[in-house]
């Protein structure tokens, strides 16, 4: 039976450390890669297994045309299949899902391994209710439509005391905090958590109104944002 390895990549490109050895043993079995971007998984494996010779594997792009048939041809053949996610673990807030889905209808055995998830990194040092929670991505680029969307993300964490957790692409979280700080009421509590695992880790929980007297700087810096209302 064709084994699929749901292969975690590192946070932060020099933080391989966070990684368990046995993922590598897990690479060292496969002979396909079905990854986010081949480039960084080929520097990110060579990194950790230096004697690796690149050459020797296939690589498939997720999100091809042709990704799918690719992905079917490979389990049809016996291959040791890995998908790897760009950062953190596939199918979690990255490609992957769908591959993951089809290795099930086609009877593979899906093996996922630990690894570094931004969203319970967060939810872990946060503070926050870590029994009830949402993760929900990227929130809306139009500026109307964020707001309409932070104010009801809001909402549903005090209603619900479910701790709401979301994403930015980095170089506009400058102006999502700005929404987040104008928009929502002063005792909504806000966790920002910045370049998780790597050397620059930057965590800390506050209440709206403690931040509008602190605002960070978080151009381009990697960030998962979480709310609570207590």
């Amino acid at each position: 039976m064709t084994t699929v390895y749901l292969i975690p990549a590192p946070l932060h490109p020099e933080a391989t450390q966070v990684l368990p050895a046995y993922v590598m043993d897990a690479v060292k079995e496969c002979n396909v890669f079905f990854v986010e971007n081949e480039r960084t998984t080929r520097r990110y494996f060579k990194k950790c297994w230096k004697e690796m010779v690149i050459d020797e594997y296939t690589w498939h792009t997720i999100g091809e045309p042709t990704t799918a048939a690719a992905f079917l041809k490979a389990l049809q053949s016996g291959d040791v299949i890995g998908i790897v996610s760009e950062a953190g673990c596939p199918g979690v807030a990255d490609p992957g899902q769908e591959l993951i889905a089809l290795a099930h209808r086609h009877g593979a055995t899906v093996k996922p391994l630990v690894g570094p998830s931004s969203i319970l990194l967060a939810l872990m040092a946060s503070g926050f209710n870590g029994q009830r929670f949402q993760f929900v991505g990227y929130l809306p680029i139009d500026e109307r439509e964020r707001i309409k969307t932070l104010q009801q993300l809001e909402q549903n964490a005090a209603k619900e005391k479910c701790t709401q957790l979301f994403i930015e692409t980095p170089y506009r979280n400058n102006q999502l905090l700005v929404s987040i700080l104008k928009h929502l009421q002063p005792a909504t509590q806000l966790c920002i958590a910045a370049d998780l695992t790597g050397s620059a880790e930057w965590i800390k929980t506050r209440t709206v109104e403690q931040w509008r007297k602190d605002i960070p700087e978080l151009h381009k810096r990697p960030v998962l944002f979480a709310l609570y209302v207590p």
